[in-house]
């Protein structure tokens, strides 16, 4: 399978697999499917204002039904681009089949670039059900068609990506065991901390007890901290 290796700002690559061309073409009629529901739609609340529909577009003059035939490819532009740049790259069809328009750094389309690869579906069109595009994402090796190319855009599987893989693992709170001169500096304060002053034992253990007591053992931890609470006057 052709993947896309993109290198974020972070230095972290990434490798994202392309959306063959079937996967592009189901996600294609998903949304064809959709904007043909929603212009039937539109056929039967007009049929609701007049009785007589064809004959209502056929009184329109050439000029008329032309300005309509490129309200229809415009209605049809605005659909493909207003949810690519509004929803990360994907349409109805796209979603659907998880899968999403990308610049070649793996970021969502801006609107230019939208707008380029929605604009030349008349040209990938050509001469009939997107042969050209067809013909142009078998040649190249990305799946783009001519839009693709022309907006610097690819399309890429939406998978979901096992974020704590990569997360780093948490840090032992206990932290390293103590090394041998360490041990001996607990072991000898503990060892002389009866005849300390009650002052100074409680400070100089409270440091040790704040560095080491985590790494301590249990029983050398609570001599420790015995060792540094204060005596308790007798009445």
């Amino acid at each position: 399978m052709d993947r896309l290796d993109v290198a974020t700002p972070e230095r972290v690559s990434l490798d994202l697999p392309l959306a063959g061309i079937g996967t592009r073409a189901l996600a294609y009629l998903v949304d064809a499917a959709a904007l043909f529901a929603t212009w039937v739609v539109a056929y039967f609340v007009l049929s609701l204002l007049v009785s007589d529909v064809l004959g209502f577009f056929q009184a329109f003059s050439g000029l008329a039904q032309a300005l309509l035939v490129g309200g229809v490819f415009l209605a049809q532009w605005v659909y493909w681009t207003a949810c690519e740049v509004m929803f990360g790259g994907k349409t109805l069809g796209k979603r659907a089949l998880r899968i999403r328009v990308a610049r070649s750094d793996g970021s969502p389309p801006g609107v230019l670039e939208s707008a380029v690869r929605n604009l030349c579906r008349a040209i990938d069109f050509l001469p009939a059900l997107y042969f050209l595009g067809l013909m142009t994402a078998l040649v190249g090796g990305r799946s783009q068609r001519l839009g693709d190319l022309l907006a610097g855009t690819v399309l890429v599987r939406d998978g979901e990506v096992a974020l704590p893989r990569y997360e780093l693992p948490a840090p032992d709170a206990a932290g390293p065991p103590l090394s041998p001169r360490q041990a001996d500096l607990v072991r000898a304060f503990l060892e002389r901390a009866p005849h300390f002053d009650p002052a100074a034992r409680h400070r100089l253990g409270r440091r040790i007890l704040d560095r080491f007591g985590a790494r301590l053992p249990e029983a050398d931890r609570a001599a420790l901290a015995a060792a540094v609470t204060p005596e308790t006057p007798r009445g």
